[in-house]
């Protein structure tokens, strides 16, 4: 049975920081492309960052490039997600996600396996 548990969620301050760690079973993590997604209440879930199977390409949504950086080790079968300096736009639901295919890429339909989500709230 595949799971993807997100942990770290809460209240952090604008300007903060805050990691977000996934903790991955069931599956060989080092098939899958994993993607940070979140989101908002009203709002379309929308995909923060994505990270290739062996970790060599990354790729973020330009609202959060230079502020959050997404990371894994396969060896330990865990994805993270390190945002800094977040804005109270950034308050949302953050799920992870795993996809397979020859490229990682960030459309919510390309993905297998999602997690039950962690809340983030950004103060001002």
């Amino acid at each position: 049975q595949v799971q993807l548990v997100e942990s770290g969620g809460g209240l952090v301050q604008a300007g903060g920081s805050l990691r977000l760690s996934c903790a991955v079973s069931g599956l060989s993590l080092s098939d899958y492309h994993m993607a940070w997604f979140r989101q908002a209440p009203g709002r379309e879930r929308e995909c923060v960052a994505v990270i290739s199977r062996s970790s060599s390409t990354t790729d973020y949504t330009a609202s959060v490039k230079r502020r959050f950086t997404v990371s894994r080790e396969n060896a330990l079968n865990m994805v993270y997600l390190q945002m800094n300096a977040p804005t109270p736009e950034g308050t949302a639901v953050y799920y992870c996600a795993s996809h397979r295919g020859i490229f990682m890429v960030m459309r919510t339909s390309a993905n297998d396996y999602w997690g039950q989500g962690a809340q983030v709230t950004v103060s001002s």
